[in-house]
């Protein structure tokens, strides 16, 4: 099954015009890719704090299908894929009840923090894009026989 991560959008989240500020999604997606890498052993201290290797994001978007509100139950799907030996993207879908309110796009460069120059994606990195493809594949699969 593809990741899932859930989320309630508190009052924090939004903006004076009630709804949830649109850089607080991508936030909200963040911590979607937080808890994947978590959910596969990956230490967040360690990846987080003074690594040898990072993977800064160098692209981000969200396209708005309907308004974001304080109390809503958010289901978000994470969807990574391996671009090249030292890049990934990461989709999101954003859904309020059965409804896809939001999808999001993150892209990753893999560095060593010490020289700041790209390099391979570790092993750990590699098969937490696989694991996270299977699962995406199957609930594909499953949705294109749901609709047949």
């Amino acid at each position: 099954m593809a990741f899932t991560y859930k989320h309630t959008v508190r009052f924090r989240d939004t903006d004076a015009a009630g709804v949830v500020y649109f850089a607080n999604v991508l936030a909200i997606c963040h911590e979607a890719y937080e808890e994947s890498l978590a959910t596969v052993g990956i230490n967040l201290k360690e990846f987080f704090t003074n690594p040898s290797i990072a993977f800064p994001i160098v692209h981000a978007n969200v396209d708005f299908f309907r308004p974001l509100y304080s109390g809503d139950n958010l289901v978000i799907r994470l969807i990574p894929q391996q671009l090249s030996g030292d890049r990934f993207e990461v989709s999101y879908e954003v859904v309020v009840g059965e409804v896809v309110a939001a999808k999001a796009i993150t892209r990753h460069v893999c560095i060593d923090t010490s020289t700041r120059t790209k390099t391979e994606l570790p092993e750990h990195m590699k098969q937490w894009l696989e694991t996270n493809r299977k699962g995406a594949e199957s609930v594909e699969r499953r949705k294109s026989r749901e609709t047949l």
